[in-house]
This record gives C-alpha cells, structure tokens and sequence, in this order.
C-alpha cells in the first residue's frame, strides 16, 4: 500500500514515532478507517456487521451481550478519543485522561445528563464490542493481516466527582449530582501500532465536525483512506460503498436517497471536486474526484 506523504519541513504535532502531521490534522488508523464499523443509526439492533471483501477473509462486528452495535454517537466519540491520543503526543501506553464536560463540548453536544449517559455507554461500547478479522485486518507490526479478535479501547475508567466537589454542586443550578468528573481510556495496541509505524489516514476535525451527517462523516473517513492509498480519484461498486460505510438500505435507488445530502455536504466543504452515480454493465458505480487537502 502507498503511504500518505508526510513532508518533514511540515510544522504540525510530533508522533510517538517521531513523524510530524500537518497542523490540523491528526492520524487515525488506516486498516480499521477501512472496514466498517459504526452503524449509522442508534438503533437497539444486536445483530452484527458482517463484511466479505472480494480479495478474501472475512471481518465481523460483535456487540457485547445485551447491547448493541457502535452508532452515529460511537463514531463521533472514536475520532475523538483519536484526536486527543494525538494531542497528548501518543503516549506509548495509549492512555487519554479528560472530563466528560469538556469531551462533550469538544464534539458539539451539549452537556446534560442525557448526554454523559450516552458518553459513558458509548465509551464502554468501545471497550467491549468485538471486533473479529480473519485476514482482513492489516498489522503494521507483522506486516501481515490479522487472525483474531480486538476491540477499540482496551480499557475505560470513569469516576465519579470526589465526595468534596459533590457537596459544593448543590451550591449551583447548573449542576446535578450525578455529574460525572474525569474518564481515562486506553486506545488498543493494535490501533496504535498501526499509528506509530505512519499506517495512517489524516483527518481534519474542522472538517469533520462540520459535517453535520453521520453518512458524510463517514464517507470523509473513507475518501481519506482512498486519499491514503494514493488515489486522486476512486471508483467504487454502489454495493461494495454501501458495504463499508455500511447502510442497510440495498436497492440502488434508495441508496442514493441517502448518499445525496452527504455527497452535497462534501463538495460543499470542498473535500470532494466531483460526485457521479451511473450504471455500467448493470452494476452501478460511485466515482469520486477528491478535492485538495488544506491544512
């Protein structure tokens, strides 16, 4: 595979690994931007994501029992999580320490206890969701793909405000009782292994977080793999995209319901040129012309 080009005299923030990214971006691991993972609803679906790439092998997504598989909420936490691993300079044990508050406001949502409820449970559905390879996952590491099973994080600790902070929030309306105080994760070996050996995707937040679809946002994901592999245009199988992002819907015309408003986002924030949707030999196709990267 081509590996993204990473200009030394290009000031940014300075990896485990010693590699330097452009200012504004950060890297998420390019194996797992690749397959798909998040469901694009918050759906209480338990059944699994299921994907067959032609070239063989076969991955699998598996919630937890009793629980369901990542959504839209999980994506937006996952990118996150990614960002602030990179901020803290990618520490070697993969740890990220915060407040839930400030977490919350650094995606755009608003903090309220609805929304630290679905924190915690998004944090804990990345700790505990399976996911399975067989040959399709690629390790930097061994330089070979994966036979076996790993999740997002690896470990997730929330704790509560100390007894003595607690005691002060009645003092103010803003706050309840139930607020949380400060969350430790530990990003999964094998995402950061990845990450340090430079098999990366680049990612803009303010890219991202200004695409308000959960379709869009993944598409950006996916194009910067293809951006990733060296590609300035891609031509993808509307059944093989629907495959990765993934969406349920099957039927050509229907998914092309849901791809409009996400593909109108993208060539407005200018991450793509040029969109096509057509038929050939009775298979439609998705090409894609990517727009140039600023940082």
């Amino acid at each position: 595979m081509v590996g993204f080009p990473r200009p030394a005299s290009t000031p940014g923030v300075q990896g485990s690994a010693g590699r330097r990214y452009p200012q504004r971006t950060f890297p998420l691991d390019r194996s797992l931007e690749g397959l798909p993972l998040f469901r694009l609803s918050d759906s209480t679906d338990e059944g699994v994501v299921l994907y067959a790439p032609e070239a063989g092998g076969r991955w699998r997504v598996l919630p937890a029992p009793g629980d369901r598989l990542p959504g839209t909420f999980d994506q937006d936490v996952y990118v996150e999580v990614c960002r602030r691993y990179c901020d803290a300079g990618m520490p070697n044990d993969g740890s990220v320490t915060f407040t839930l508050h400030a977490f919350l406001r650094s995606i755009g949502r608003r903090a309220d206890g609805r929304t630290y409820e679905q924190m915690r449970a998004a944090l804990n559905r990345l700790e505990r969701t399976s996911l399975e390879s067989l040959g399709t996952y690629w390790s930097a590491a061994s330089a070979a793909s994966v036979h076996g099973r790993f999740t997002v994080l690896s470990a997730v600790t929330i704790d509560r405000r100390r007894i003595v902070d607690r005691d002060q929030l009645a003092l103010f309306a803003a706050f309840t009782a139930s607020e949380p105080g400060d969350a430790r994760v530990v990003l999964a070996p094998q995402l950061r292994t990845n990450i340090a050996a430079g098999h990366v995707t680049l990612l803009s937040a303010s890219h991202y977080l200004g695409l308000s679809s959960p379709v869009a946002r993944r598409l950006y994901r996916l194009l910067e793999v293809a951006r990733a592999d060296g590609m300035v245009t891609w031509r993808v199988p509307l059944e093989h995209l629907a495959e990765l992002v993934p969406l349920a819907q099957r039927y050509p015309s229907h998914l092309q319901r849901v791809l409009q408003p996400a593909h109108e986002m993208l060539l407005s924030a200018g991450i793509l040129r040029a969109c096509t949707i057509h038929q050939l030999r009775r298979q439609w196709h998705v090409d894609y012309v990517l727009g140039l990267r600023t940082t």
